[in-house]
């Protein structure tokens, strides 16, 4: 046998009872936090679900952190499962702003924008476990897997929003003049896609970001249901605006990176 291949070790008796057990005590979890929110949530209460104690939940997970820093890990995992299945659909041989299945031309970063809304909509209540009321007396491990988790979203909506565009074009984006202090707080924040973004770039992210979540938000927590059954093309229409937006900003070449901050409108998108 080669000595560089892989050699996969089967997991033991014990590790697959305790695998098997985990998912079960996660499954009931999440029925809890979908029957009573996540505010209600507690070991003794899944415990009791399960028909076992708490002393032996505390096997797989010894405090009600460690089991809400799981459920939140899980539930940015499956959401970005559904964003990045939702892109999937895009047909491989168009290009990354061509097609949706129901609208020819319907970029893919819309595409993935659909697909979180889509998630959210249908798991309000985990959704709620990631962006609602904070838990008391809860806080995410420093780079634990919670943050793992939301850096794999992030680079999703990234390479989609920023797909096709060099460099040299992100830094030239036309976003308000960032104060020295922004610039160097921006230069400092760890960097979760395929290449670093310029402080422009991520400015322009985090906006667009805090537009795309503040709207699924709006619609999970009932205060978009005036719109009655219009709310997803409400939301499409403002994913469209908001990419255009961001993409106007960013200048068609590298060479209008000179005069990117005194004009207006020079950039469409990306570059062929």
């Amino acid at each position: 046998m080669p000595a560089d291949e892989h050699v996969t070790v089967p997991q033991t008796l014990r590790q697959r009872r305790r695998a098997a057990a985990t998912r079960e005590i996660l499954d009931a979890a999440e029925q809890h936090i979908a029957q009573s929110g996540p505010a209600a949530l507690s070991l003794r209460a899944v415990a009791r679900g399960l028909g076992m104690t708490v002393q032996a939940l505390y096997h797989y997970f010894p405090s009600r952190e460690a089991l809400v820093t799981e459920l939140i890990a899980k539930a940015y995992g499956d959401l970005a499962d559904a964003v990045q299945a939702a892109v999937d659909t895009a047909p491989e041989d168009t290009a990354p702003g061509d097609t949706a299945p129901d609208e020819p031309g319907l970029p893919r970063l819309v595409i993935a924008a659909e697909g979180y809304r889509r998630w959210a909509v249908a798991h309000p209540e985990r959704f709620q476990l990631l962006y609602g009321t904070p838990l008391r007396d809860y806080a995410a491990p420093v780079e634990g897997p919670t943050t793992q988790a939301m850096r794999r979203m992030s680079s999703i909506f990234e390479r989609e929003m920023f797909d096709g565009f060099t460099v040299a074009q992100l830094a030239a984006a036309e976003t308000p003049a960032l104060s020295p202090e922004l610039r160097a707080y921006l230069e400092q924040l760890p960097h979760y896609g395929p290449g670093r973004l310029p402080p422009p770039a991520t400015a322009l992210l985090l906006s667009a970001w805090g537009h795309l979540n503040g709207l699924v938000i709006l619609e999970v927590f009932g205060h978009a249901s005036f719109l009655g059954g219009h709310q997803a093309e409400i939301f499409r229409m403002a994913m469209r605006n908001l990419l255009d937006d961001v993409h106007r900003q960013i200048p068609a070449s590298a060479s209008a990176s000179a005069s990117a901050s005194a004009s207006t409108g020079t950039g469409a998108g990306p570059s062929g």
